[in-house]
């Protein structure tokens, strides 16, 4: 993250009470001379190195050792966290394990526990609660509290953090870390976890807003990515300042659409609601295959399962898929390096390449369907993609019977509200399909979702378990003496590599 500004030029701190002003001397702003008492309205919490401080947390040997949180133990998939130790040697959410291991050659992986974390989510939420209602769930690893009152002054508002902080390390774990946010609105609190972690606590108020903001780079702001970025370069956008020189009208053109004027307002410290009216875009499900997976016939398997439960949170969500897609990834030769291209002329194949041969990316196909949400349609197209995939020996010796890497993903969603019938749907077969998919997947969520489910799917019923998902958490309930996971969807500012927080 970028620098934070020497505090003791701007944040006045020997005006600030014990224990307020050692922690303002380091991590928070102020105006440097006497001001009407700064505000805020939102206090952002963000765990640090959430997955792996659990994982520290339950399991003492080790605490202080590099560890990554991996979904499965091989060298193909990626990182989906790291410990501070780790992260250090440059390891980091993405980070291919055969990378991961080469940066630090002592790295202890450990294979991801999400009812483990779904249950501390839960523990954390409540430990907030107590200090300051949780207003939105934005992750497993996130939440923000809008402040009311005689919470939204200054000093109260950094007095509330720090026993945020305190009271989830107290009643949660003590190796469980976070940073806190303080800002006008949500965004920039976001933007002020961010600032310093690990423990930070920094507070954003409208009078060191420039200033503060200054001290950043364009990566710093949640929604701008590297191909983001680029994009701004090239349109002579290269930091915040030039960012914060246009005027609201620019902005919106910049980014061709209603973000960048919000965007615009968030940069100035102004708050405002948004309505939760824009409908939900996609719903994908990916897997890594573990090595004994890796078959056609096992791989196919996996897919359906894949399609299986994307169908039923479809169903559950009241949406209607126009799209859905498949995705491959192949096995590469790792002596290979650089960017690689399958297929002459054929982008789908396209396959840039690590130092380690693992491919980012395969192949992937897509279909236009009309509007459903039934098994049999779906799988009929999955099918039809699943068959067209590319098999046998490909060119650089790839081989394409060795499928790594699974991705269903349904598009084109249509709540049910705006779904146009057609001519079949009053049919008796398909009302009486309707009928039977809603007692099955009534069963399924009861029971675990492969209570009923096709025979194809019988060879992966332990692959590509439930796992969170950064726009959702999903609540993972004890029945019949197993874990069962029923996936509580929380509204999110998608904050991933060039998205745009809504």
């Amino acid at each position: 993250m970028g620098a934070v500004p020497n505090p003791a030029a701007i944040t006045g701190a020997e005006r600030l009470p014990e224990p307020l002003r050692t922690l303002a001397g380091t991590t928070m702003y102020a105006p440097p001379e006497p001001l009407a008492e700064p505000f805020v309205n939102w206090l952002f919490v963000d765990l640090n190195s959430y997955f792996a401080s659990v994982e520290q947390e339950v399991r003492p040997e080790l605490r202080g050792k590099p560890v990554a949180v991996v979904p499965v133990e091989t060298d193909t998939t990626c990182c989906i966290a790291a410990s501070y130790e780790a992260k250090a040697f440059g390891v980091k959410t993405g980070t291919i394990v055969a990378d991961a291991k080469r940066m630090c050659p002592d790295l202890i992986l450990v294979e991801g526990r999400h009812e483990l974390y779904t249950e501390y989510h839960h523990r954390i939420v409540e430990a907030v609660s107590s200090c300051v209602p949780v207003t939105v769930i934005l992750s497993v690893d996130e939440m923000a509290c809008r402040l009311m009152g005689r919470e939204r002054p200054l000093l109260a508002a950094l007095e509330l953090g720090m026993r945020v902080k305190q009271c989830i390390r107290e009643r949660v774990g003590r190796h469980l870390h976070s940073s806190v946010g303080l800002a006008t609105n949500r965004y920039l609190a976001k933007v002020a976890s961010d600032m310093q972690k690990p423990d930070g606590l920094v507070a954003l108020t409208l009078d060191i807003l420039p200033e503060a903001l200054r001290t950043l780079t364009l990566r710093d702001l949640p929604g701008i990515g590297s191909r983001t970025e680029k994009r701004l370069h090239e349109k002579g956008i290269r930091g915040i300042d030039d960012l914060l020189a246009l005027d609201c009208e620019q902005a919106g053109q910049l980014w061709g659409s209603v973000w960048g004027e919000r965007l615009w307002h968030w940069l100035r410290g102004q708050d405002f609601d948004l309505k939760e009216i824009e409908e939900q875009k996609s719903i994908s499900h990916q897997h890594v295959l573990a090595p004994e997976m890796r078959t056609p016939e096992k791989a196919w398997a996996v897919a359906h399962k894949l399609l299986h439960k994307g169908a039923m949170r479809l169903r559950a969500k009241g949406l209607w898929a126009s799209g859905i897609g498949l995705a491959v990834g192949f096995h590469v030769p790792r002596a290979r390096k650089g960017p690689a291209s399958y297929g002459g002329d054929d982008s789908s194949l396209a396959m840039p390449v690590s130092s380690f041969g693992v491919p980012a990316r395969g192949w992937h196909g897509e279909l236009r369907l009309s509007e459903c949400q039934d098994n049999p349609t779906l799988i009929a197209a999955l099918r039809c993609l699943w068959e067209s995939r590319p098999t046998g020996a490909g060119p650089a010796g790839a081989n394409f019977d060795q499928p790594y890497f699974i991705g269903v993903h349904l598009t084109g969603l249509v709540p049910d509200r705006l779904h146009s019938l057609n001519l079949f749907d009053a049919l008796e077969d398909t009302q009486s399909r309707t009928r039977l998919l809603a007692a099955m997947d009534g069963l399924n969520n009861k029971y675990g979702m492969s209570t009923l489910a096709p025979a194809t799917m019988l060879t992966a019923f332990k692959a590509a378990p439930t796992r969170i998902a950064f726009n959702s958490v999903p609540d993972f309930e004890l029945d019949h003496g197993k874990a069962r996971p029923v996936e509580v969807t929380k509204r999110a500012e998608p904050e991933l590599e060039d998205s745009e927080p809504v």
